[in-house]
């Protein structure tokens, strides 16, 4: 749910709730639900064929927790990933979807077969791989020895055959996305890594070079204390304003590595706000903002505060804050013919290395300018 401070901005300005949120998520279990629409035969061989009622009550119970389950089941592992922690809890889930497909099982017989390609699929995503390949693969031989056994007609083995493709085609996706995440987390890594090399090479070039003046001038200085007093003193004072020097260039460095805090960020934008008779309309909280794109949005936060205390000459400013967005908007004069200043290009290339997309115009009517953040 997006967190604003702007309770009395205009409607129209204000986004839309649950607008930073991937539609994925939001809306995901809809498409995971269209699905379901094929446990209709399991339903029909329930109700479609004399039985006593317990049967058909029961039977019925437990197509409904398999498709809830799967639903929510697949939900769940979409917002958590595959961690230590949900791979177990996702083996829980399995067992109560093979549970419902065995219960089926002992009712209708082979048509609970239509449970089987849900199985695979849920077990492909929640699973190693080994583990659901294995599930895969004893899916398919059991679909194959129902239609051997029974063989009560095409059905059967039209359904062993999907259950065989559904294994192949979620665990080569399964594959892909695994080898895709291996990929973004090695460009991590290297980027690092070159970050780190960036930082040393700044290090040594300031470093290396003022600590060798300054080592021959200490020396030179040693020398003419007895031979020439005054010499020595402005050597001294040299030494003096490279050491200044080099102070000013290091903190200059490792000010580029300080990690930006996006709640800190948050105070010193009203506190920015507040210096230049701005009102504010700033969040507190920080906490609806995912953990991972809080200091890329500290960043972008810090400078776009900046732009509108120089540059807007506005009444009001609104920050509002999503999962993965932000959103800073004043009512100023808007952009005008200005060029994009440094800044700006900075946060661009910040933003667009972390995935995200930045996006800059002028407010409604013209008036005020809006910046908007999503990764």
């Amino acid at each position: 749910m997006t967190q604003t401070s702007a309770p009395d901005a205009p409607s129209a300005d204000r986004a839309p709730e649950g607008a930073g949120r991937n539609p994925w998520e939001r809306y995901g279990w809809v498409v995971r639900g269209v699905w379901l629409v094929f446990l209709v035969f399991p339903v029909i061989a329930l109700v479609g064929t004399p039985r006593p009622v317990w049967q058909v009550v029961v039977g019925l119970a437990l197509v409904v927790v398999f498709a809830v389950t799967y639903v929510v089941g697949s939900t769940h592992l979409e917002r958590l990933g595959r961690q230590p922690a949900t791979t177990r809890r996702a083996v829980g889930i399995l067992a109560l979807l093979l549970a419902c497909t065995v219960g089926s099982a002992l009712i209708i017989g082979a048509n609970s077969l239509g449970f089987l390609p849900f199985v695979v699929a849920f077990a492909m995503f929640a699973l190693p791989i080994p583990a659901a390949i294995g599930v895969g693969v004893v899916a398919t031989f059991v679909a194959g020895a129902a239609a051997v056994v029974t063989d009560p007609g095409e059905g059967t083995w039209s359904v062993a055959i999907i259950v065989f493709a559904v294994g192949v085609m979620t665990g080569g996706v399964r594959v892909v996305s695994d080898r895709g995440e291996e990929y973004e987390r090695l460009s991590r890594d290297l980027a690092i890594v070159e970050e780190r090399e960036r930082v040393a090479r700044d290090v040594h070039d300031v470093l290396g070079h003022s600590l060798t003046v300054v080592t021959v001038k200490a020396e030179l200085a040693e020398r003419l204390v007895d031979l020439d007093p005054e010499r020595a003193k402005a050597e001294l004072a040299e030494i003096q304003a490279l050491s200044r020097q080099a102070l000013a260039e290091i903190r200059a460095t490792v000010g580029g590595l300080r990690v930006a805090r996006l709640g800190d960020e948050l105070a010193s934008a009203r506190t920015a706000l507040s210096g230049a008779g701005i009102e504010g309309h700033v969040p507190d909280d920080p906490s609806a903002v995912d953990p991972r794109h809080r200091t890329v949005l500290a960043w972008v936060l810090r400078e776009a505060t900046t732009n509108v205390v120089r540059h807007s000459d506005a009444d009001a400013c609104w920050v509002e804050l999503a999962s993965n967005r932000l959103v800073v908007r004043d009512d100023g004069r808007g952009l005008g013919e200005r060029p994009e200043g440094n800044g700006i290009r900075g946060l661009r290339e910040r933003v667009e290395a972390a995935g995200g997309r930045i996006a800059i115009a002028t407010g409604p009517e013209g008036h005020g300018t809006v910046l908007e953040v999503t990764l």
